[in-house]
């Protein structure tokens, strides 16, 4: 997270230390991901963060948010695009830039579902791709991303070929990322 700032702002490593009074090592191993930017002091947080034009709570939010387990995660964007309108759905989320916040964490399975939801979405409802995240659709998880039952139902049951089915009826805007989805509206 510090280093994408710092590389937002175009601001080096050195002209924040500088800046902001933070030895360059600490700020080093705080960007190398050596230190853990929650466990350093108030002032610590407090000077990067007027360094930065961030707020303090900016520096440290990324940093203490827990990953979902990813069925707990794809349940949950399948119920808000249950509960909302599609539409709504996806002006939403690309306003708030999660798929962004997501890859920048190296969350790429997140990001991924969450691009793919709203690229199938658009397809459904006839709306051009948003174009702001062409970067992340060149790239694709390096094994196929099963939905757990299925995972589960191919181990009890090896001879039925499960998976291979799963792959056939995939969305075809979630299998562009590897991830086997075929379901997202049977939600409870």
């Amino acid at each position: 997270m510090l280093e994408t700032i710092l590389k937002q702002k175009n601001i080096s490593m050195y002209q924040c230390a500088k800046q902001s009074g933070i030895p360059y090592t600490t700020l080093s191993e705080l960007v190398r991901g050596k230190t853990r930017i929650e466990k350093c002091s108030a002032e610590t947080i407090y000077r990067l963060s007027k360094v930065l034009g961030v707020s303090m709570e900016d520096l440290i939010s990324d940093s203490i948010e827990n990953r979902l387990d990813f069925e707990i995660f794809k349940s949950n964007i399948c119920h808000m695009v249950k509960d909302n309108d599609e539409i709504d759905f996806i002006v939403i989320n690309l306003q708030n830039d999660d798929i962004r916040r997501y890859w920048n964490k190296k969350w790429y399975a997140e990001a991924f579902y969450l691009l793919a939801m709203i690229d199938y979405l658009s397809r459904i409802n006839e709306i051009p791709i948003c174009t702001r995240y062409a970067d992340i659709r060149s790239q694709s998880l390096k094994s196929p991303l099963y939905p757990r039952d299925v995972l589960m139902a191919s181990k009890l049951h090896p001879e039925l070929d499960i998976r291979e089915q799963c792959r056939r009826e995939a969305i075809p805007e979630f299998l562009r990322f590897n991830i086997i989805e075929s379901e997202i509206r049977n939600v409870y």
